[in-house]
């Protein structure tokens, strides 16, 4: 974990519930951090598990998906989490949510326009965005989150979405996009329309990375390609611009998951 309002590098927090938990998600509440899916060496995996984020320490049993996936994505509204796409041996474009402050088996929600994989998710209080992903391109849809039902079309980013990263301010979603980039891109999440430019990431090894935010502060963690990386980068959010170095994981990792509360 970090503390996001101060740069440094990352401290060890705990342990998920099995190894190699490769392609998973994560959603928060202000309090709750899930963690979703996943690919440990047995396979696709169906496992839900938590955290509290205030408190470091190993996570507990949630419950379960409706099917055994990889490669999902989250969005959230801090009482409902919802998970997006993925690999159950085929791509899919089901939806699944949990509530968050209540461990459970996750319900069926709706569908994505696109069935695919490794979308990337942002959200306000109010929407969800799934931005793209390795086989649905520039693609960005949307959801209300309170209610149940299928994704709408929002636009297009730039460059095509492949294996990255995403976040937002409480208007602002900004994405990475292309595959080893450093491209940043942003949507006004309110409304409905194409991604614009925002700046540039320090590096760009940084596909597979895990992305948190606090109201001004959004910070990219790790990647994959062409190596593994270390490397914490971080935005002003409601500022468009270049990324600054922040610090470093503790060890280089990719295709790592994400979730913040209270600036943690």
């Amino acid at each position: 974990y970090i503390t996001i309002d101060t740069l440094g590098n990352a401290t060890d927090f705990g342990d998920l519930l099995a190894g190699n938990q490769a392609f998973n998600e994560g959603v928060n509440s202000d309090t709750r951090g899930v963690v979703a899916g996943g690919y440990p060496s047995s396979g696709n995996s169906n496992v839900i598990q938590y955290i509290t984020i205030s408190t470091a320490g190993n996570a507990t049993d949630f419950g379960d998906l409706l099917v055994a996936t990889r490669a999902k994505s989250g969005v959230t509204n801090q009482t409902r989490g919802c998970f997006g796409g993925g690999v159950t041996g085929a791509l899919t474009s089901a939806i699944e949510y949990i509530t968050i402050a209540t461990a459970g088996n996750a319900i069926l929600f709706g569908n994505l326009i696109t069935a695919t994989y490794q979308t990337h998710g942002c959200n306000s209080d109010t929407r969800g965005i799934y931005g793209g992903s390795h086989t649905a391109g520039a693609e960005i849809s949307y959801i209300t989150i309170a209610t149940l039902g299928s994704a709408t079309d929002f636009g297009d980013a730039i460059g095509s979405f492949d294996f990255n990263g995403a976040g937002n301010s409480d208007t602002r979603g900004v994405f990475v996009t292309g595959s080893a980039t450093n491209v940043l891109e942003y949507i006004t999440i309110a409304s409905i329309g194409n991604a614009l430019d925002f700046g540039d990431l320090t590096t760009t090894s940084q596909a597979g990375l895990g992305t948190v935010n606090s109201i001004d502060r959004m910070c990219f963690g790790g990647g994959n390609r062409p190596a593994l990386s270390n490397i914490i980068d971080f935005i002003t959010t409601a500022t468009l611009g270049n990324a600054t170095d922040f610090g470093d994981l503790t060890v280089a990792r990719g295709d790592s998951l994400s979730c913040c509360q209270d600036g943690l």
